[in-house]
């Protein structure tokens, strides 16, 4: 029930972007807005989530991270109430919908940074891996769900998805009150100059690799993001598929990208090497797909080569999940995650406007340069991640159990 309760952190976020996925074009249409507003709806939340997600890190690591998570999960839910009121009876709806979202995404930013911070602070070794594939999973099983929810909820009206929030948030509030059981308390955590110093110093020596990692991560959900709002787009103008089919076939992708990450984080245990060996090769995977989709148009052959960049998505996305989370001591990984949490909302933030710029632009370079940026990273991993074993004695093993003391980076 622990993990069930941490897992419910994650899945609470993906709801706030993918359940709106399949009713945007109906938004769009229903609020009389331009398809830049549109993105905008995905971005604001993304974005209000990216620059309070290091404030709550910090705070989380100074006082607790049920502390954090809490009244972050109430204030999503009164985003959420914000705007489906504004939707259903204000004037200048859209506005406040806006208002509401930002609400949202400051929520938001104690969810997911905050499940793998917890996960990390209790499970060790091989279950930690594990636990952090899980939500991973969960993650992923959010992403599947919410479109055919969104979708589902539509049918009583377009903007019912917004009041489904705080019922969601509530369930995650009561597993997390009644089984998240942390093992340490907060009050006397190190003053805030120690702190920052401590930091500065995490980020001089192991910078480098970490700010890889953290590319990485934000360039899967980037692509994942963006391609999903081209994909809702087409199938309503193109096929004329809406309502649960649409909602459903946006979930095919990530099923795939679900089922990787659970195999994947379930087999990684800590063999860094195999970590490092999976992120690689995931990204070429999205490579290859994003560049092959050039060819094709039908919508069968379509997902069929999408589906190869949702396994890649899913085999990076655990591996750079435990780096991070493993990289740090527990005084300092709150931030550490959340300011990975950041990067990872800035990527989905950024991937509506930019891919909405790109389909006008060109659809066969909107493809190709997706492939060119997984490509860049891919190599970046590849050479600026460099895994071998450190020659420790037993009384450092005794002291030391982050995965820095079993990693040598470049």
């Amino acid at each position: 029930m622990t993990i069930a309760a941490i897992g419910s952190i994650p899945l609470i976020l993906v709801l706030g972007n993918s359940m709106l996925i399949p009713i945007l074009p109906k938004m769009k249409s229903e609020l009389d807005i331009t398809q830049f507003q549109t993105s905008l709806l995905i971005s604001v939340f993304s974005i209000s989530a990216a620059i309070m997600i290091p404030i709550l890190g910090y705070l989380s690591d100074r006082f607790s991270r049920k502390a954090i998570v809490i009244p972050a999960l109430i204030l999503y839910g009164g985003g959420g109430i914000l705007a489906g009121a504004a939707a259903a009876w204000f004037g200048n709806a859209y506005t406040w919908i806006l208002a509401g979202r930002i609400m949202q995404g400051i929520g938001a930013a104690g969810t997911t940074s905050m499940a793998m911070a917890l996960s990390g602070d209790l499970f060790k070794g091989s279950e930690q891996s594990r636990v952090l594939g899980l939500v991973e999973a969960s993650n992923g099983f959010g992403k599947v769900v919410s479109p055919i929810i969104g979708s589902l909820l539509a049918l009583l009206v377009w903007y019912a998805v917004f009041f489904a929030f705080p019922v969601f948030c509530l369930i995650s509030i009561l597993l997390v009150i009644f089984y998240v059981k942390e093992k340490k308390s907060y009050k006397e955590s190190t003053p805030l100059g120690k702190y920052v110093k401590g930091l500065i110093s995490v980020f001089k020596t192991e910078g480098r690799w970490l700010l890889v990692a953290y590319l990485a991560g934000a360039t899967c959900l980037f692509t994942l993001f963006g391609i999903l709002f081209y994909i809702s787009d087409i199938l309503e103008r193109d096929y004329q598929i809406d309502g649960v089919l649409k909602g459903a076939i946006l979930a095919i992708p990530l099923l795939f990208m679900t089922i990787t990450s659970y195999i994947t984080g379930s087999h990684i245990g800590k063999k860094m090497k195999r970590m490092k060996k999976l992120i690689v090769f995931g990204l070429i995977l999205m490579t290859v797909s994003f560049s092959s989709l050039i060819f094709f148009k039908s919508l069968i052959p379509f997902f069929a080569i999408l589906v190869i960049s949702s396994i890649g998505t899913g085999l990076a996305l655990p591996c750079i999940n435990s780096f991070i989370t493993g990289s740090v001591s527990t005084d300092q990984r709150g931030f550490v995650t959340s300011l990975y949490g950041s990067v990872r909302f800035l990527g989905v933030a950024i991937g509506p406007p930019v891919y909405s710029s790109l389909m006008d632009w060109s659809r066969s370079g909107m493809f190709l340069s997706t492939a060119g940026l997984t490509l860049v990273v891919g190599i970046l991993c590849a050479f600026l991640i460099q895994v071998g074993k450190k020659e420790k004695s037993k009384e450092t093993n005794k002291k030391k159990d982050t995965l820095f003391d079993k990693l040598q980076f470049t």
